[in-house]
């Protein structure tokens, strides 16, 4: 019964500093449909419509950025965002993905739970699910499988993981991710980018791939997670590349950090990543 503060943080992080630590050459501002539970019949998926539809204006205003060679730092808000990144990159190229998320999001209606796009977003921009969301403009899959590094997850449930398991995403949860080591994992996407002459990359960062001892203003929380040490060698490492060409952010909720202490970690600690990687190589 309480629409979740999500909604809050691209207005919570202006008003704590972040925008000018990392000064924006521009600011877009695109209001999201109204809240809502309904279920859509059809698709199985809460707010299909709503979705689908704040989906292509997100893929117009993004279209514009990149095809100005800007680089665009996209701030939720849930999950479902992805969609119309995902869209975007489609109708401008073939792209790959860092999905850097404390969940892997691979799922469909028949395994979800809520019903909600924001933890199925990473199998419906890969093309799994009702038409609505996964062929929009018939760009089905606005990125493939096998361009997908889905890294960070710690929900290891048998049935949970099996599906990300069984796809040709190449998947490294939280464990396997410190057993390979952050640069090699890094690496070998950087590799598989230009092996399979992709246009570019998109990175997917949700806050709740974070500890949640360092970041617990999240909606899903866990135990464990990345040090901020890890976070920023990853964003650092992926963001510094010319290939890169945007990130997302999700899932941060200022409502459920009631003295802002997390949400000005966080800030310093993001900042520090973006403005490194800009910085002369």
């Amino acid at each position: 019964g309480h629409e979740p503060g999500v909604r809050l943080l691209p207005r919570s992080l202006k008003e704590n500093g972040f925008y000018t630590l990392v000064h924006p050459a521009k600011v877009y501002t695109l209001s999201p449909p109204g809240y809502g539970m309904d279920l859509d019949k059809a698709s199985g998926v809460r707010n299909a419509d709503a979705i689908a539809r704040y989906a292509v204006e997100q893929a117009t205003v993004l279209k514009e950025i990149i095809a100005e060679d800007g680089f665009p730092l996209v701030i939720g808000g849930d999950c479902s965002i992805l969609i119309g990144n995902a869209l975007a990159l489609k109708e401008t190229g073939r792209y790959g993905l860092f999905f850097l998320d404390g969940h892997t999001d691979f799922m469909w209606p028949s395994l979800s739970h809520t019903g909600g796009a924001a933890g199925m977003d990473l199998a419906i921009v890969t093309g799994h699910g009702h038409a609505k969301l996964t062929n929009i403009g018939h760009q089905k899959p606005y990125i493939e499988e096998k361009h997908v590094w889905c890294v960070g997850n710690r929900e290891y449930t048998d049935w949970y993981v099996k599906a990300v398991e069984e796809s040709s995403i190449n998947y490294y949860d939280l464990n396997r991710l410190r057993d390979t080591e952050i640069p090699s994992c890094v690496e070998e996407f950087m590799e598989m980018i230009k092996n399979e002459r992709l246009d570019g990359f998109w990175v997917h960062i949700d806050a709740d791939v974070l500890d949640d001892a360092i970041m617990p203003a999240v909606d899903s929380r866990q135990e464990d997670g990345l040090t901020y040490d890890e976070f920023n060698g990853v964003v650092q490492r992926l963001l510094s590349s010319p290939q890169c060409t945007g990130v997302q952010l999700t899932i941060l909720d200022p409502e459920l950090d009631k003295t802002g202490e997390y949400l000005a970690l966080f800030i310093r600690n993001f900042s520090f990543a973006i403005n490194a990687a800009r910085a002369p190589q």
